[in-house]
């Protein structure tokens, strides 16, 4: 004989199994970021390996071009801190926009936004992984253009810090490209014209660009990084002025990645 229910306990058995579970906690940030960064560091390994190869061939190219017209001198500097910085402006601006805009267009966020991962996470994690693979060419690029423009090997130690902030300055900002694009075209032409821009205004001297032009030279996150490393060539470099550029490389990042993280909501709400 089936017991009763006791008193006061109102709930049928169909409520009860018609209530829903309790959702699991969300992740917290450290942890989930490193999951998505491995997730996409797996992901991006064969596809992004070759475009890295094209964007070390391409700043090398650029630095055998200019060789013949820059001999040494301050010139020179611009030219190699310039192309090593524009191999991480190729994959942490262009290919991280052409990411989540392809990732917009196909549904992708709506996977992001079923896991109980922090949207800082998802955008983090991204951009982190794209950014580790400009380490290789960047200090390819930046050892070969050394020695063709004979400058000194001794300081290159800043591009510990010159390739993660300018990574997180341009990945932000490749990423907020990315998902504010209305669509993947757009999202992609957005991330070459950026590009495109790191080239023009990070490797050419800035003592023969138009006064115009130079203005917008310093609206671009990239520049810093640019001017740091091109500081850090000098027999005797002055820490204090590498320190600032590094350190406006660093402001601008924080202010990127939270307008990306801030564009990644706003996507995946939609």
């Amino acid at each position: 004989m089936e017991a009763a229910a006791p008193r006061g306990d109102t709930r049928t058995r169909s409520e009860d199994a018609a209530a829903p579970a309790p959702l699991a906690a969300r992740a917290r940030l450290l942890p989930a970021l490193g999951a998505v960064y491995r997730a996409q560091l797996s992901r991006a390994r064969v596809a992004r390996i070759p475009l890295l190869f094209v964007a070390t061939f391409q700043s090398i190219g650029i630095m055998v071009l200019m060789r013949g017209v820059v001999d040494g001198g301050s010139e020179a500097r611009a030219v190699v801190a310039g192309s090593s910085v524009l191999v991480v402006a190729f994959v942490a601006l262009n290919l991280l926009a052409q990411y989540f805009g392809q990732l917009r267009a196909s549904g992708g966020l709506d996977h992001y936004a079923t896991l109980p991962v922090p949207p800082a996470a998802v955008v983090l994690g991204a951009a982190a992984a794209y950014a580790s693979f400009t380490v290789p060419g960047t200090i390819a690029t930046a050892v070969t253009g050394s020695v063709l423009f004979g400058l000194p090997l001794g300081h290159l130690w800043v591009l510990a810090a010159v390739i993660p902030l300018s990574g997180a300055a341009l990945a932000g900002l490749g990423a907020a490209l990315g998902l504010l694009a209305p669509r993947q075209e757009l999202a992609t032409l957005c991330g070459q014209l950026g590009m495109s821009a790191a080239l023009l205004l990070g490797v050419l001297p800035a003592d023969r660009m138009p006064p115009a032009v130079s203005y917008a030279r310093d609206l671009l996150p990239s520049t810093y990084g640019v001017e740091a490393l091109a500081r850090s060539f000098d027999a005797q470099p002055d820490w204090l002025v590498v320190g600032a550029d590094l350190g406006v490389c660093a402001a601008v990042g924080v202010v990127s990645l939270a307008a990306a993280t801030w564009a990644y909501r706003r996507a995946a709400v939609r």
